[in-house]
């Protein structure tokens, strides 16, 4: 698969094209679906060229949180306090490089946007889930789903729950139920939609503006005319040259029992191969943030597990047990060899819900289970006694870990789970992507736009920067916001144009 930035096609040597219109969209994902439904609600006339043959994307697979807030109706309805200003806090404080405009507009308008979303034909359900899970376990429509509750970010902003999960059960496929929406909207609207139709370039005039795309379907190549043309063709976790060049950690093999080494789980479609940014350069765009990934194996539910500590392989903690799964594991990838271990006592022992990470063995001692995982001697042992001391007083001094997640692990024998990258099942996908404006135009490096181009969802770098300040929802959130932005954004420009 390719790495290679695609050649632009110079408008003049066009001969004939199969289509003149206001807006071209690429790809119909959350993303795309917002912008061709944002545009064409402007009066632009919308043209979706979609590479697969049914519209949906990485979206379509997605457990289908979204992550809202400022005092939403479910909110409101479940009696979660919170304001715009406490969400813009918590989400600058979880973001390495964050952009103020951006994540200002998005808390300010995120009531709208949650508007925005049921308007479509659905509801989130007013109720809430309050234990620490990955996808809540029926329809229950709010949930913590980040770090919220966890120190620092819980002094830096008011905690509250921000995951909105829509009404269908299970671990994936939830968000469907949104794009189908998008579909339905879009296709109200007059939006038109091309499938199995890849585009492979861009066209650009002399000043150097995006006036179109070069279309392939099958063996047949055609050229698409349009004032402006929104990129939303997803990230690039099914390209594993680039992937091995940004995000090695997600083309890491896993060592297992019968299969010998198979590669993370990736969490996209076979689309997903970093065309969409690479087109984006093609007519001069960059990409940021090219390395920023989320990568995880959660270790709860059951929460009762996070009582437990988790530590490297020398025996030593360096991360608050009660952080959001993704938080976990992105320090557990900063550790000697990758390799980490959780660490129960029987009292507190269950199996995860999910067998993400593997039970290793038990042990009568904690110097026996010192010699079986390799750790120095004396070192657990020590990480633990400390531990139990002050979670016997309410205390984690060492990590802030919240009081209900504290709890001696005395109560021998001992039991031992392998978070180790290559052992633990860990999934991922990218966060990097075209640097852009807070309406999708597309930045060059000096900062100037590219006229006549967008871009949106998981091929553009808006708010998700990183796996250790993740939280779920953010990117069907920000791919959705933001994708209406473009949309509109674009259709403005076409119609001014």
């Amino acid at each position: 698969m390719s790495t290679e930035i695609p050649d632009t096609v110079d408008a003049a040597t066009v001969e004939e094209w199969s289509d003149d219109v206001d807006v071209v969209v690429i790809g119909f994902g959350i993303a795309g679906g917002s912008a061709a439904v944002s545009a064409a609600a402007e009066g632009a006339g919308v043209l979706v060229l979609e590479k697969a043959a049914a519209v949906g994307g990485t979206s379509a697979m997605a457990g289908g949180h979204f992550y809202l807030g400022g005092g939403t109706e479910v909110q409101k309805a479940t009696g979660q306090d919170d304001t715009p200003e406490e969400m813009y806090k918590y989400l600058v404080a979880v973001t390495p490089d964050p952009d103020h405009e951006k994540i200002r507009a998005y808390c300010e308008d995120s009531v709208e946007h949650f508007n925005w979303l049921e308007a479509l034909g659905f509801q989130f359900e007013r109720t809430y889930y309050p234990g620490k899970v990955v996808v809540p376990p029926g329809t229950e429509g709010l949930s913590y789903t980040g770090n919220e509750k966890v120190w620092p970010f819980c002094e830096q902003a008011k905690p509250a729950p921000r995951g909105h999960s829509v009404p269908v059960p299970g671990e994936l496929g939830g968000a469907a139920l949104v794009t189908d929406l998008l579909f339905k909207r879009a296709t109200e609207l007059g939006v038109r939609f091309r499938y199995e139709t890849g585009v492979t370039n861009l066209v650009v005039d002399a000043d150097g503006a995006v006036v179109g795309v070069r279309w392939k379907h099958f063996g047949e190549i055609g050229h698409v005319k349009a004032k402006s043309v929104v990129i939303a063709a997803g990230g690039f976790a099914m390209n594993p040259e680039m992937v091995a060049r940004y995000t090695p950690a997600l083309g890491a093999k896993r060592r297992t029992k019968h299969h010998g080494e198979v590669e993370p789980y990736i969490l996209g479609n076979p689309n997903d191969d970093g065309l969409g940014i690479r087109l984006g350069e093609s007519a001069g765009g960059v990409a940021k943030n090219m390395d920023g990934l989320f990568i995880t194996a959660a270790a709860y539910p059951p929460e009762i597990l996070l009582t437990g500590v988790i530590v490297n392989k020398d025996g030593q903690r360096f991360v608050a047990e009660d952080s959001y799964h993704s938080r976990t594991s992105a320090f557990v990838l900063e550790q000697p060899e990758q390799r980490a271990y959780l660490i129960v006592d029987e009292e507190h022992l269950q199996m995860p819900e999910m067998p993400l990470i593997k039970f290793i063995d038990g042990w009568e001692t904690i110097a026996e289970m010192e010699e079986a995982l390799g750790i120095p001697a004396g070192n657990l042992a020590a990480t633990l006694e400390r531990y139990n001391a002050n979670a016997a007083k309410g205390e984690d001094p060492d990590f802030h870990k919240q009081p209900e997640y504290l709890a001696p692990q005395d109560k021998g024998p001992w039991g031992a789970f392998d978070l180790s990258l290559g052992v633990a099942m860990y999934s991922g996908f990218t966060m990097g992507g075209l640097d852009v404006t807070i309406d999708g135009q597309v930045r060059r490096e000096d900062g100037s736009v590219i006229p006549g181009l967008y871009a949106a969802g998981a091929c553009a770098s808006n708010i998700a920067q990183d796996g250790k300040g993740y939280a779920s929802g953010v990117q069907l959130g920000e791919g959705s916001f933001f994708g209406r932005r473009a949309g509109g954004s674009a259709a403005r420009a076409a119609k001014s144009g």
